[in-house]
């Protein structure tokens, strides 16, 4: 009543103000009752402690930055304690520091910062990109802190991790282990030390090597005792470029090795263009590209039926394996080989492709392939003479080829006149004829490359039948050993065992996988259960779908090429 009368004198512009004015302070009455500490009342509590913890470990984006601190902040973006009790999110590009040779940054060994990725998105096969990275920077103290104000889940989730990495948290420390110490490796004169391979650049071997004549001093010679040494990076070495971009375009610096691109600059074999190597699809034998190239041969051998009736190719000499990059698309897996030679570095640009390859030449030893391997074999201009030292080369190819399987050879006695390439055309002639292969077709594109397919046969009969016979069927007994480091044959393999039978050409792909259904050499030196093989496509299948798809932290959609050191039956493969 008395408050009543006292706003009675007032004018009606005054009387809100005061009606404000005696309600805060009557709730502020009630608080200071019930709670007597100033911390109780709204405008004395910290703007942190009314943060849930959701808020205060809320998930940045991979291009995110931390947000500033009011003062000096630490090296690595998060600021310190003094200045912000709870943890500050980190952004997915900081990185903590690397040492070493290697590094998990996109460019290693050097500060300042690299090209453009290939488009404005985070690169997919950056980790970093993917996965927000661990806090590195933040001191112990920091840490306790956090807890202490009103964090209590991000503090107990930094602290599981401290003692997952065994970094303290409580729980007992991990004794430090003392690291092996790595060197970098010493390399021979003219070799350059990012391209430095032990057993193809062991110049002393090579140097005592008697004869070249045969490619000797392309082949393996590893030294002894074997290296215990680190092979460097390039120089501004970055992450690769994620499959499947990569088949058209690589970093420069990853492979920084120019001399391709003037060599075979009128083949379109590959372009500079800024940072990148760019890869246009063209080849000595394929100007007008190499999938024209493709679609010529099944154009004039419709039974090819790339991804289907062929899955496995072997391509010799690839160069930088445009071939095989472009028959992924067809569902064909092409293993691609080169020497290491003139051709600087095309079998390192295969790779930082992400297309299968190899490093190896037909010189003197076996290619480390069992018998009957390949669907197809593939040569354009690969520079092999074929037909020299009486044949051996191309009785290796019909070793590693199944029978019915074709030889596809571009090269210039195909097609052109002159007497150098009649002579060799003539030689070639000779020599499919004495191991029965027989002429499936020759022909010319509209560029007039040529082209001629053979075909292996799928029985013995043609073997039996020659008047010469030379070369000599092998024995049996050579088939059982091992490729790895094994002469090349003088003889010729046959198709199928002297306890008769033939061989059938495989269901289609991908049937095929089930062995039941496909079909195995009765002369392979291999015997096995339909058992086992069942068993371990089974085991792959579920291990590869349950673990390595969904507990790995890989991005398998950016990955092309894996090593599979312990292939077995290849269930593994057949998983992924």
């Amino acid at each position: 009543m008395a408050i009543s009368s006292a706003l009675s004198f007032l004018s009606d512009r005054k009387r809100p103000i005061v009606v404000a004015v005696i309600l805060f302070i009557v709730l502020s009455s009630l608080f200071l009752l019930f709670n007597p500490t100033p911390s109780a009342l709204p405008f004395f509590s910290s703007p942190s402690s009314h943060l849930s913890s959701s808020e205060t470990s809320i998930p940045v984006s991979s291009n995110a930055s931390p947000p500033e601190a009011p003062t000096s902040a630490a090296s690595n973006g998060v600021s310190s304690s003094s200045t912000t009790a709870g943890p500050v999110p980190v952004s997915a590009d900081a990185s903590p520091p690397v040492t070493g040779t290697a590094a998990a940054s996109d460019e290693v060994g050097d500060s300042t910062a690299g090209p453009p990725r290939p488009d404005a998105t985070a690169d997919p096969g950056d980790a970093e990109a993917d996965v927000p990275q661990p806090d590195h920077g933040t001191s112990p103290a920091a840490g306790e802190e956090s807890g202490s104000a009103g964090n209590n889940e991000t503090a107990a989730g930094v602290s599981a991790e401290r003692d997952a990495e065994g970094q303290g948290g409580g729980g007992a420390v991990e004794e430090a282990v003392e690291l092996p110490s790595w060197e970098l490796c010493e390399v021979g004169k003219g070799v350059v030390a990012a391209d430095y391979i032990p057993c193809l650049d062991n110049m002393k071997a090579i140097k005592a090597l008697k004869s070249l004549r045969h490619m000797e001093h392309r082949e393996r010679h590893c030294p002894e005792p074997r290296p215990r040494c680190l092979v460097p990076l390039s120089e501004r070495y970055r992450r690769p470029v994620p499959w499947p971009r990569s088949r058209d375009m690589i970093w420069y610096n990853n492979v920084p090795h120019p001399k391709l691109v003037e060599y075979k600059k009128d083949q379109n074999w590959v372009r500079k263009s800024g940072n990148y190597f760019v890869f246009p699809g063209g080849g000595t034998q394929f100007k007008n590209g190499v999938t024209a190239y493709i679609r010529f041969i099944e154009q004039i051998l419709p039974n090819i039926q790339w991804g289907i009736h062929t899955r496995t190719v072997l391509d010799v000499g690839c160069g930088v394996a445009s071939f095989g990059g472009y028959l992924l698309d067809r569902n064909v897996i092409t293993m691609s080989f080169a020497p290491k030679d003139e051709h600087e570095a095309q079998i390192q640009f295969a790779l930082e492709r992400g297309i299968p390859a190899f490093l190896a030449v037909i010189g003197t030893q076996k290619l480390p392939f069992p018998d009957n391997s390949f669907d197809a074999i593939h040569c354009a201009r690969c520079r092999v003479h074929w037909y020299a030292d009486g044949g051996k080369p191309l009785l290796e190819l019909n070793r590693v080829l199944r029978p019915g399987g074709y030889y596809i050879w571009s090269a210039t006695p195909v097609y052109r006149k002159d007497q150098r390439d009649k002579d060799d055309w003539n030689a070639m002639i000779a020599l499919t004829n004495s191991i029965c292969w027989r002429t499936v077709v020759r022909s010319r594109d509209i560029s007039k490359i040529g082209v001629v397919i053979y075909q292996k046969p799928t029985s013995n009969s043609c073997y039996l039948m020659r008047k010469n016979n030379e070369p000599p069927l092998c024995s049996e007994s050579d088939g059982s050993r091992s490729p790895w480091y094994t002469p090349l044959d003088s003889c010729l393999f046959p198709t199928v065992s002297s306890s008769g039978g033939g061989n059938t050409w495989p269901i289609s792909w991908p049937e095929r996988l089930d062995m039941k259904h496909s079909t195995t050499s009765k002369n392979t030196s291999f015997q096995f259960s339909q058992e086992k093989v069942d068993s371990d496509a089974n085991n792959w299948k579920d291990l590869v779908s349950e673990v390595y798809l969904n507990e790995f932290a890989v991005n398998w959609s950016s990955v092309r090429n894996v090593m599979d050191m312990n292939a077995g039956f290849g269930g593994y493969h057949y998983g992924l």
